[in-house]
């Protein structure tokens, strides 16, 4: 993976310091988080470079988006990202763990988006960064859930990007703190024989029970040709879209 600074149409991400680079998954989540509320406060939980927060202040009119990143070298690279961005006086990050941060925090937030480490079997890299950055161990999706569910507003929303497999489990667990499902997009790499599996899940939950959004999101025709879905969605951010 490279160190190498990554150029958006409107932003520039330095990721030297972080494990884990600017990747696909991030900006799936960045340009498909529902923003119709159009919310006042936003929060990412595990920031690593600021991708998601960045696009959110370029998507959104929100006055306040706050993130929160526990390793100290991407605390760091995130605050750098967000100085240098044109929207450096609604972005701040906070180094603090979930719970620590939850327990801290007396205000909620409208929208809550995470890219959380999901990677539950144990093969380590050799890069104790990267390790943590990736496993679930390091943030359980129910300390996550507990911790949003405090966090959120009565009528705010959470996204989240998962792993297809783990979404039922996921669903559930979220029940059990009074998050439901509204939208669900589920995505395959490409339509490409023998690359169409559901590899993702893109979540949106609220307090509200209602009939839930389902869809599917192709991102590849074949290699390096991109759907008009795909297109769609992240042409505001990729340079070559």
């Amino acid at each position: 993976m490279s160190d190498k600074p990554f150029h958006f149409k409107e932003f520039s991400l330095s990721q030297d310091k972080c494990a884990m680079k600017v990747g696909t998954d991030g900006v799936l989540l960045g340009a498909w988080a529902d923003i119709s509320g159009n919310p006042f406060s936003i929060l990412d939980i595990g920031a690593g470079t600021g991708l998601i927060a960045l696009m959110l202040a370029q998507r959104s009119g929100a006055e306040l988006i706050d993130a929160l990143e526990i390793d100290e070298a991407a605390y760091e690279q995130c605050m750098e990202n967000f100085e240098n961005s044109p929207w450096n006086d609604r972005l701040f990050c906070y180094h603090a763990s979930l719970d620590e941060f939850a327990e801290e925090i007396e205000d909620t937030y409208d929208l809550i988006v995470s890219n959380p480490p999901f990677f539950t079997e144990n093969v380590p890299s050799g890069y104790r960064q990267r390790d943590m950055a990736r496993a679930a161990i390091s943030l359980p999706f129910e300390e996550l859930l507990e911790s949003v569910s405090r966090l959120l507003s009565g009528e705010g929303s959470f996204h989240v990007i998962l792993p297809y497999k783990e979404e039922e489990s996921f669903k559930e667990m979220a029940g059990k703190q009074g998050l439901f499902p509204y939208r669900i997009t589920r995505v395959r790499g490409s339509e490409e024989k023998g690359k169409t599996a559901v590899k993702r899940s893109l979540l949106s939950f609220s307090f509200e029970e209602k009939e839930v959004k389902i869809d599917e999101l192709v991102i590849e025709k074949e290699r390096h040709q991109y759907t008009e879905q795909y297109i769609n969605l992240t042409r505001d951010f990729y340079l070559k879209m």
